[in-house]
């Protein structure tokens, strides 16, 4: 069963389209000038209130500059809006190469092969249940995919990737991106609420927070909570799910590729470009893991490449929360509120089985 269903209305190679006279490419400095302003507003909350994580601040931020009315409004919709796309789809990739340095192998298989099977476990079953039950409640477009792929692997930057290899529509990447930072952002909230009724140890914490959190920055803001030994476990444990993000890209591609192999000869004489097997961006990532894996950078530049990962990709969620038309989620909204809940109760009640299980 092919993981993406058809969509109507939007194809980047349409042979109607190409004829058209080609188009002055708009101006993209005002819109990266106005997603630079946001990461430095974010990053001021995330220093003045240490418990938002600083990519959280930035999508709300994003989404916020969208809907306040008046000059901004038409700003964002109007003059900014070549930058702040550029920012929420070449910044991303370039910040998801920089994140392939935080993952080592050796970290990875120092978990132990039965907490290597309890994450496997986890992605593969939030992934598929929440793509499937996307697709029964009759979610527009990608939204159950690239829902399921924000859950099960790494939020929103995880959203990002696979809608670059499945040419999504921005409406439906900036939507998901909201549902998960939003579950996210309650995640920070709720999760320490229920480490002594749930009687984790502080360890169990750790790691029933990185199977189960979304984004880097929310396991960081989460597991901090219990300590640094949970934070260490939390964060190697979310890493692994990072990782499984190549394959879970290059599974999309694969996809792409044959449902437009299955149109037949007519549309390929049509010029239709065909995704790559792997994008490049995938293969930066994991250029990134084998290098981190070497130990040959010092502690220093891994540092610096961390610092310039998140602002990069506090630019790109700043774009995609412009992008959020609130709107047009409010006709929709029920039904994406409610797969986002179930899902984030499947990663969390599989999650908590499996670390239970394993440690």
């Amino acid at each position: 069963m092919a993981l993406l269903g058809e969509r109507t209305g939007r194809s980047r190679n349409h042979p109607v389209a190409s004829a058209a006279p080609p188009r002055r490419s708009p101006r993209k400095l005002p819109g990266l000038a106005l997603a630079a302003a946001g990461v430095g507003v974010a990053w001021g909350v995330h220093h003045l209130v240490p418990g938002i994580p600083m990519l959280t601040a930035a999508v709300v931020l994003g989404i916020a500059a969208a809907h306040v009315p008046g000059a901004a409004h038409t700003f964002v919709r109007g003059p900014g809006k070549a930058g702040l796309t550029f920012a929420g789809k070449r910044l991303m990739r370039v910040g998801i190469v920089l994140l392939g340095l935080k993952l080592s192998l050796d970290d990875v298989l120092g978990l132990g092969w039965a907490s290597v099977a309890m994450v496997l476990c986890v992605v593969a079953v939030t992934f598929f249940g929440t793509w499937w039950l996307g697709r029964r409640m009759g979610l527009r477009g990608d939204q159950p995919l690239l829902i399921a792929t924000g859950y099960s692997i790494c939020g929103a930057s995880a959203i990002g990737a696979v809608s670059e290899v499945s040419e999504s529509d921005e409406r439906d990447t900036a939507t998901s991106v909201a549902l998960v930072t939003l579950c996210g952002t309650l995640a920070i909230a709720v999760l320490p609420l229920l480490q002594g009724p749930l009687g984790l140890s502080d360890a169990e914490f750790g790691r029933w927070v990185g199977a189960s959190v979304h984004d880097v920055g929310q396991v960081v803001a989460t597991a901090q909570t219990a300590g640094a030994g949970a934070l260490g476990d939390a964060v190697l444990v979310k890493l692994m799910r990072v990782a499984l993000l190549a394959p879970l890209v290059a599974a999309v591609a694969l996809s792409v590729r044959a449902r437009r192999q299955g149109r037949g000869s007519a549309e390929g004489a049509a010029g239709t470009k065909r995704p790559p097997l792997v994008p490049l961006f995938v293969v930066g990532f994991l250029a990134m893991v084998a290098l981190r894996t070497t130990g040959w950078l010092p502690g220093g530049a891994i540092d610096a490449a961390g610092t310039v990962q998140e602002l990069l990709l506090a630019a790109a969620l700043f774009g995609l929360g412009s992008a959020v038309d609130l709107p047009s989620l409010t006709r929709t909204g029920g039904r994406v509120a409610a797969l986002g809940l179930v899902s984030w109760g499947v990663i969390a009640g599989i999650s908590y089985v499996g670390v239970v299980l394993t440690y």
